[in-house]
């Protein structure tokens, strides 16, 4: 499988406005913030985006922050966003809408 193609600006906004929570930084980073009622509820959702990410190879960034976990996406050899990093976020809010 080849590299994705780069987004352009008004494409990656489209797809942000799909997304909701999600945000864009310096036009390469795709950034959520969550927030969990516990340490262990952080944690149980890091395991989760991972598991997915392997599956997908696409790795995020990760960041732990107590309950505050930090993702965030970008594709490396496109030298910015793409469909992949988006398909990403969407499968990692689908985690946060499961009970």
């Amino acid at each position: 499988m080849g590299t994705p193609e780069r987004l352009t600006e008004s494409e990656w906004k489209v797809a942000l406005a799909e997304l909701g929570n999600w945000s864009v930084e310096e036009g390469k980073w795709l950034i959520r913030k969550v927030m969990f009622p516990s340490f262990p509820a952080a944690i149980e959702y890091v395991r989760q985006v991972a598991a997915i990410a392997e599956a997908d190879d696409h790795h995020p960034f990760i960041a732990i922050d107590y309950r505050k976990v930090t993702l965030k996406l970008t594709t490396w050899h496109a030298g910015g966003l793409t469909r992949l990093d988006f398909a990403s976020a969407k499968a990692y809010e689908a985690l946060l809408k499961r009970d």
